[in-house]
């Protein structure tokens, strides 16, 4: 029995120069790693009615299923500040699947094969990489940030060549689509208007659908981009996310996370926190990710420009008018954020800056874990621990006790909102690499599953996943994070 996808391929029926159509490349054993069934069943596809070696082959790519279209995506992208073409070097958008509840999701396979955008890529994966956007994208949905979920990583049975030959492996990607911002550069790099206008058309239709009736549906489109990243990145700011690539080509129109490569989570907070091997210069740091938003989204509105206005300086005055705006919509969105990761209800707001804007400076001072020192707090007792004594903690405490009083809602109120938004479990580095190293060097997914399970209930005090609470000793801490090409 096949699976039962209900594909519906409107990007295929786009005109050809947004992608070219090509098939993955077959793996020679493809075998099962991880399948995500609760996502599975979420999309009405029934995966467990399936054999497993049907499973290997499709999500391998060497069995396309019935309905499938597939194809690989073309983009451009600002690549650390520079713009090149790009494309799905080695990714296949099989189809578009709607689920019974009429949703329509992207399943794309990544590192099934070169395509005519691999460039010098060989258009595979390794294990590790894929494994590791599986564990990181499922965390994430789980903390209720929008996502790219995963929904099946199989082995290929050939090696892949990086540093040294590994173990070559293909993830299943579901997504709301794969728009990027780099897909409008791409088409404006190309001067094509009338394709510029169909995509720009087709995004609003597929995800903005509320603008089909507006007078001014492209500027409005910017807006709502922008505030869609608003959001994401004041979510990734209040668990301590740092994407590590930030590139145009990254940023989902969407605006769910996309493309887990060398992406990690703080430990201690320190604003200029990077992972990224790649990101040498730190222009993708933990505190630089709104204001890299902004020079995204800067980037989206002049790929945008032919659209907002016939005349070119009434339409830049019309794209700059809208990134003004983004600093105080951030602004609002993050004092908003960290009001509610300290139970602050009201609008204080002068008050309730000075709060968090010192416990921040504290906490950076003392290299203090960023994830337990706000999980302590929701104790609403004073936390125990040398951090704790000291005489400037001490104080910002009592300003805090006093604040919290304020509020109209009863303390219990305060409680449940600072628990519903500090987690007691992230994805911490040393575990991440812990659990991919047993995969990879020793094929022992125990530690994977063990992990995925605690990070499944991030919010809640489990004593079966104490250990995933701890921060990492200094022997433990990993430093650097790799992008997986």
């Amino acid at each position: 029995m096949g699976i039962s996808f209900n594909f519906d391929n409107s990007y295929g029926r786009l005109p050809h120069g947004f992608y070219t159509r090509i098939d993955p490349l077959p793996a020679s054993k493809p075998g099962i790693v991880v399948i995500n069934h609760a996502l599975a069943d979420a999309l009405g596809l029934g995966l467990q009615r399936v054999a497993n070696e049907t499973l290997a082959n499709i999500f391998s790519g060497s069995l396309l299923p019935e309905g499938a279209e597939s194809l690989a995506q073309a983009y451009g992208g600002h690549q650390f500040g520079c713009f090149t073409i790009l494309g799905d070097g080695r990714a296949h958008l099989i189809g578009e699947h709607i689920t019974p509840e009429g949703k329509r999701f992207d399943i794309q396979l990544k590192g099934s094969g070169k395509t005519p955008y691999a460039r010098r890529g060989d258009g595979r994966a390794a294990l590790g990489p894929m494994l590791r956007e599986y564990i990181i994208s499922e965390a994430m949905a789980h903390l209720g940030i929008p996502t790219t979920r995963s929904l099946a990583v199989v082995t290929t049975g050939e090696p892949v060549y990086r540093e040294k030959p590994l173990k070559g492996a293909v993830l299943t990607r579901v997504a709301s689509s794969h728009l990027r911002v780099g897909t409008f550069e791409y088409l404006a790099y190309r001067k094509n208007i009338a394709s510029l206008k169909q995509l720009a058309d087709y995004t609003i239709h597929r995800h903005y659908p509320e603008l089909k009736e507006s007078n001014t549906p492209y500027p409005n489109l910017i807006k709502r981009v922008m505030q869609r990243h608003i959001a994401l990145v004041v979510a990734w700011l209040r668990v301590g996310f740092i994407h590590g690539v930030m590139n145009t080509d990254n940023m989902a129109i969407s605006g769910e996370t996309i493309d887990y490569g060398p992406c990690a989570f703080m430990d201690n907070y320190d604003p200029n926190t990077i992972f990224s091997a790649i990101d040498s210069g730190g222009r993708y740091a933990y505190g630089k990710q709104p204001e890299i938003v902004k020079w995204n989204i800067a980037r989206f509105a002049e790929a945008m420009l032919a659209l907002l206005h016939p005349n070119k300086r009434q339409a830049i005055t019309l794209a700059e008018k809208i990134i003004d705006s983004f600093d105080g919509i951030f602004y609002h969105e993050w004092l908003m954020m960290m009001c509610c990761k300290l139970g602050l209800f009201g609008s204080q707001k002068n008050v309730d800056a000075a709060l968090i804007k010192d416990l921040l400076a504290w906490m950076h001072k003392r290299g203090a874990d960023y994830t337990n020192t706000f999980r302590a707090l929701t104790a609403h007792a004073m936390p125990t621990g040398t951090h704790y004594e000291t005489e400037e903690f001490q104080n910002w405490w009592q300003r805090w006790q006093t604040r919290l009083k304020e509020n109209s809602p009863p303390p219990q109120s305060s409680l449940c909102l600072m628990q519903a938004n500090n987690p007691v479990i992230i994805p911490r580095n040393h575990h991440v690499e812990q659990a991919l190293q047993m995969a990879e060097d020793y094929s022992d997914l125990r530690n994977f599953h063990t992990l995925l399970g605690a990070l499944s209930e991030p919010y809640t005090n489990n004593a079966k996943f104490v250990e995933f609470h701890k921060s990492p000793t200094e022997k433990e801490r990993v430093l650097q994070t790799f992008c997986g090409t």
